[in-house]
């Protein structure tokens, strides 16, 4: 899905799954079609509705590229519709196009709840698409799962406070901390220098990076000297600037959020203009395989956090199939590479599934109930929503990763595991040459 159009074909398709069996999917039937007798056994319940908000188009793009895959993937799993409870029941997904533009995720996100009338809204990545998304939902009563956000972000970023949970909104993904920890391991493989630069834009996630507890401010409390020129706004087209302040101050540490094609101009003019640092670590921009090959040369080993990977040791609940299978069949599919977004969108349908099974129906102060106490495991590991750290919230594991040249194209390889041993090292740290 490439475009607003082609959005809205996959709004016009039936949504089927089946959630009570093991090895259950997902169905999506032609456009248009009603569903009719949903398997034998039982009464057939009234149509469930889901809304799924992302950026399939705009700079943030690359984070909704799986997103046909997984839900064409997912559509061919089923023969039968969804068993909650005594009943099946069809079920209808509503996919909107957010454009990169959080007041886009917000107009679409209000048309699925009052217009759509939606029973559930999933929505995935980063805070721009996810926290409009979310303030919609909690203003309007309608349950909503979230990834693919720091969750620092989405429960920071929206004004929340562990004392004063949210009472409609989920969300799993790894915390500041988290990354910051992984980051760090990888940091002292290379270097015990403890300045860094940081590269931080003027959204949602620059903004969390830079003043939630967990992020700078604890990188400074911890001893960290950070050189920061200050937030710049996404799509500049000159870092000159930004690079005099860099290379001053000698840092042999970058780190960032940017989006993906302001990495690339910055970059390069980096390169042009001699700032070397021994180690780059970004989030976000360095995610995807399409973003890293732009840079050529100058992409090997650059780092960032891994938070899926086919080297995963998890398996779908809805597919039963590892990560390792799913990541080849999305290659085999589209003759791409894998993208870490594939993993954290199907558990999305994962625990939306899951949920809706164990509410027994759409009600939706059943569904908030069943998210809320969600224990599963999916594609991308356990996910916990009573274990903290904070209400609402599910922590998934991330690992840290080098960009490695492997003939004609980069791989991903993992390079850090401390605190997740299960997910394989599959290298060492190296130093940017």
């Amino acid at each position: 899905m490439t475009s607003e159009h082609s959005a809205e074909a996959v709004t016009r398709r039936r949504f089927l799954g089946v959630a009570g069996t093991a090895g259950a999917g997902i169905l999506l039937a032609g456009c248009g079609v009603k569903s009719s007798a949903t398997g034998s056994g039982g009464a057939t319940g009234r149509t469930v509705r889901l809304g799924y908000v992302t950026p399939q188009t705009g700079p943030l793009a690359p984070f909704g590229e799986a997103d046909s895959f997984v839900i064409d993937a997912l559509r061919r799993q089923l023969r039968s519709g969804v068993r909650l409870g005594a009943k099946r029941f069809p079920i209808d997904l509503v996919v909107k196009d957010s454009q990169s533009d959080p007041r886009r995720a917000s107009d679409v996100a209000s048309q699925l709840i009052l217009k759509d009338k939606i029973d559930l809204m999933l929505v995935a990545s980063t805070p721009d698409t996810v926290n409009p998304v979310a303030d919609q939902c909690e203003a309007n009563g309608v349950p909503c799962l979230s990834s693919v956000a720091p969750w620092d972000a989405f429960v920071f970023g929206r004004k929340g406070t562990p004392d004063k949970p949210f009472k409609w909104t989920y969300h799993f993904f790894w915390g500041l901390h988290d990354i910051l920890a992984v980051y760090q391991r990888m940091w002292r493989e290379i270097t015990d220098d403890r300045n860094a630069a940081v590269l931080w834009p003027n959204d949602a996630d620059g903004n969390s990076w830079s003043t939630s507890p967990d992020g700078g401010p604890a990188l400074r409390k911890s001893g960290w000297k950070l050189t920061d020129p200050g937030h710049y706004e996404n799509g500049i087209q000159s870092f000159s600037q930004i690079l005099g302040r860099f290379k001053a101050s000698e840092a042999p540490i970058l780190l960032g959020v940017p989006i993906p094609p302001d990495f690339t101009v910055f970059w390069r003019q980096a390169a042009q203009q001699g700032f070397k640092p021994e180690v780059v670590t970004i989030a976000k921009a360095l995610l995807f395989p399409s973003s890293v090959q732009a840079l050529g040369p100058l992409a090997q080993n650059l780092s960032t956090e891994v938070w899926w990977s086919p080297s995963h040791p998890y398996s779908s609940s809805l597919t039963r199939q590892d990560s390792k299978a799913l990541a080849a069949a999305y290659t085999a599919r589209t003759r791409k590479p894998w993208t870490q977004p594939i993993g954290m969108v199907h558990a999305l349908f994962e625990v939306a599934i899951d949920a809706l099974r164990r509410a027994g129906g759409p009600d939706r102060d059943a569904l908030t109930g069943a998210l809320g106490s969600t224990k599963l495991d999916t594609v991308v590991g356990r996910l916990d929503w009573t274990a903290g750290p904070s209400p609402n919230v599910a922590v998934t594991p991330v690992v840290g990763g080098q960009w490695r040249r492997q003939g004609s194209r980069y791989d991903l390889t993992i390079v850090s595991n401390q605190g997740h041993p299960e997910i394989p090292r599959a290298g060492s740290v190296e130093a940017l040459a």
